[in-house]
């Protein structure tokens, strides 16, 4: 027993003091809203009393992917009423997410329905199994990406073409009106007409809509936990995306956002309640004429979807 305190407590003195100087792709350095250096047991006693705590993330990040693990943990120690909510699960997988964690199915049966992303062994792992190990839920929250897909090539209307069991994957509300965040969305396409790209948008809210609903829909039947969230950067950052949509529903929510940032970047006001500071993912094109080939591979898979008539 005294064994098992002392690794406890080995483990716990590793995530309460990460390095300042972030050097590797691993490491990460988390700043508050007034630009200090805190400890990641500072961060969970700060944000303890939050109803939500969104996390972007970059997808492929393991330094990221590190801190998510590492939060979950110092959240949980602190408080266990703690539920771990994810845009890599959807709806229709929570039934296969909650067989898995009650020891129903092993992984490979868990991968395989309830498609996992590709780098699920990698990356995710490590969240689902301490869920699993501790006994914590876990918030499917995601709109299925085939629906979304089909939202993001034909609008918003194709959602009235569903059957009522996959209409109820789907947030009840999803807006499309014009927004701070339809603005920022918009600003960051760089193909396709207008029409494509307000589709798009249609579906990037499809999204988010959906995993807002699931979160505040969750508090409603236990008020007494907390929910740590994590999506993409895009959907949380700047406070719109899911946390505008958490907001929309239930304004009382206190709702904490930590986003990535690069650790060479000078640190901005307004970017998120907290930052994390980590090595930035290495540059995905440099050469246009590469970027250009992917966005078309991408608009022919999209084609080849099929969508209900």
């Amino acid at each position: 027993m005294l064994s098992g305190c002392a690794s406890f407590m080995a483990q716990k003195s590793s995530v309460s003091s990460r390095p300042t100087a972030v050097t590797t792709y691993f490491d990460y350095r988390i700043v508050s809203a007034n630009n200090k250096a805190i400890t990641l047991q500072d961060l969970s006693r700060e944000i303890k009393n939050a109803n939500v705590v969104l996390i972007g993330e970059w997808h492929t990040h393991s330094g990221i992917h590190r801190f998510e693990t590492d939060l979950l943990r110092a959240l949980f120690v602190q408080n266990p009423n703690v539920t771990l909510s994810m845009e890599q699960f959807s709806r229709d997988s929570q039934e296969i997410v909650n067989q898995y964690l009650a020891g129903e199915i092993g992984e490979t049966t868990l991968i395989k329905q309830a498609n996992t992303w590709p780098n699920y062994e990698s990356d995710y792992r490590p969240l689902v199994e301490f869920a699993k190990f501790n006994k914590l839920d876990l918030i499917a929250g995601n709109a299925p990406n085939n629906i979304v897909s089909c939202i993001g090539r034909e609008g918003i209307e194709y959602i009235n073409r569903l059957p009522e069991k996959q209409r109820s994957w789907l947030a009840e509300r999803i807006s499309t009106k014009d927004s701070a965040y339809k603005n920022h969305f918009l600003a960051s396409m760089h193909h396709g007409d207008e029409i494509q790209n307000n589709q798009q948008f249609a579906a990037q809210m499809a999204w988010d809509e959906t995993m807002a609903e699931s979160i505040v829909r969750y508090l409603d039947v236990h008020p007494d936990k907390q929910v740590m969230h994590i999506a993409g950067n895009f959907h949380v950052e700047n406070g719109l995306g899911i946390a505008a949509g958490i907001l929309r529903r239930d304004a009382d929510l206190k709702v904490v956002i930590v986003t990535p940032v690069s650790a060479q970047r000078a640190l901005e006001k307004g970017v998120g309640d907290y930052r994390l500071q980590v090595i930035p993912p290495p540059q995905k094109f440099v050469k246009n004429d590469n970027r250009i080939t992917y966005f078309k591979s991408l608009s022919v898979r999209n084609n080849n979807l099929q969508c209900i008539q």
